[in-house]
């Protein structure tokens, strides 16, 4: 380590889980009957080959094709509506908390409990996600206000990434002593930027907020630590995720249709087929580089997208079939959560881990762009 370089620890962990849940049944029961309207609707079209009828959706075509049994959601009352099919959030007044510091804000004292730190111990907050609720001012500042921390705060965007990217801003900061302890948040409200008229994808995303505290390991008093070994990151662009949703859309001629790609798109097959490799690669180089077996990892911790896509880069990074508990799955429970889905299975799979133990924390997503934490249990 560089002299003078301080070491980084993750000292504080925490969840916050939207109490509202929509089951594969229900999600299957409202997409069937907004396809049933719309054929009905188009039946003439579709009898003149002018219009494609919408197939139905099923049950074990969503389990098969994502491992995906049910998802939290910020508001069931309008996804579950066949002429809604989005979530419906009442507009908050600007002196009340928006609803994504409200979450981050749940999950970060959490954290901060389990850290054992209060406001005035957090030198900064990062908000690290992929769909903010707004361009300004930043959530992370309103986060801020909320904890009643001093300081600095600023928001970042790099898709499903960005809470890796985050935690490797921070570690930077506590090692170039820039700050001291750093509360990095992932508020995602995924419901809101989902096309739930898309058979294709109507089952893939959940809400939630997840929270983590790094500090130098000098200072840190939790009993739950895991020092931060090393980061990487890294970025190749592709189209093959995208949402062309923004804040230049009413100053273009068609930018207040209902377009298809003002929501969440993907090109799956290619996703898949470019980004295990790409992951999987970038673990295991990580940890030669670092002088590690990838073999030796103890625990993965991965962006929870697709069952199958995580089955195939545990098995190249650990040259077997990982057993369960070695790459903790909460896909079935939460969906896909975007930044916040590597955090949920670390904080909520990491007591059994023994001291020295080795795990990394793994997120990948649109951009492409992978982040890597190689973490250590003390």
């Amino acid at each position: 380590m560089v002299e003078n370089m301080r070491a980084v620890v993750i000292s504080g962990s925490g969840v916050f889980t939207p109490p509202e849940v929509v089951t594969n049944e229900e999600l299957v029961e409202v997409f069937n009957a907004f396809a049933d309207k719309q054929n009905t609707l188009h039946a003439d079209e579709i009898a003149s080959g002018e219009w494609e009828a919408i197939p139905h959706s099923n049950e074990d075509f969503i389990f098969k094709a994502s491992g995906i049994e049910r998802r939290h959601v910020v508001d069931k009352t309008g996804v579950l509506d066949p002429d809604v099919m989005h979530p419906l959030l009442p507009q908050r007044s600007d002196d009340q908390p928006c609803i994504m510091a409200e979450m981050a804000t749940d999950a970060a004292r959490k954290a901060m409990a389990q850290a054992g730190r209060t406001a005035d111990q957090i030198d900064a907050v990062i908000c690290a996600a992929s769909n903010h609720e707004r361009a300004y001012p930043a959530i992370a500042i309103e986060v801020q206000q909320e904890l009643g921390i001093d300081g600095f705060a600023y928001d970042m965007n790099v898709a499903c990434s960005s809470a890796t990217f985050g935690i490797q801003a921070a570690a930077d900061m506590i090692r170039s002593r820039t700050a001291d302890c750093v509360l990095i948040v992932n508020p995602e409200i995924c419901s809101g930027h989902l096309e739930w008229r898309d058979r294709d994808c109507h089952f893939i995303f959940g809400d939630v907020a997840t929270a983590v505290l790094l500090e130098a390991k000098d200072n840190a008093t939790s009993a739950d630590q895991f020092e931060v070994l090393s980061t990487r990151l890294l970025t190749q662009f592709s189209n093959n995720i995208r949402n062309n949703n923004g804040f230049l859309r009413r100053s273009r001629p068609d930018g207040l249709d209902d377009r298809r790609d003002m929501q969440f798109m993907q090109n799956g097959r290619q996703v898949f087929k470019q980004v295990v490799p790409m992951v999987s690669n970038l673990v295991i180089e990580h940890c030669k580089a670092e002088g590690l077996d990838p073999t030796a990892l103890k625990r993965l911790w991965l962006h929870q997208a697709n069952k199958s896509m995580n089955d195939f880069i545990g098995k190249r990074v650990m040259g077997r079939v990982p057993e369960p508990v070695e790459q903790p799955n909460v896909l079935q429970e939460y969906a896909n959560t975007s930044s916040a889905g590597s955090i949920i299975a670390f904080s909520q799979n990491h007591d059994d881990l023994a001291p020295g133990d080795l795990g990394i924390i793994c997120s990948f997503g649109a951009g492409y762009s992978v982040g890597n934490v190689i973490v250590k249990r003390l």
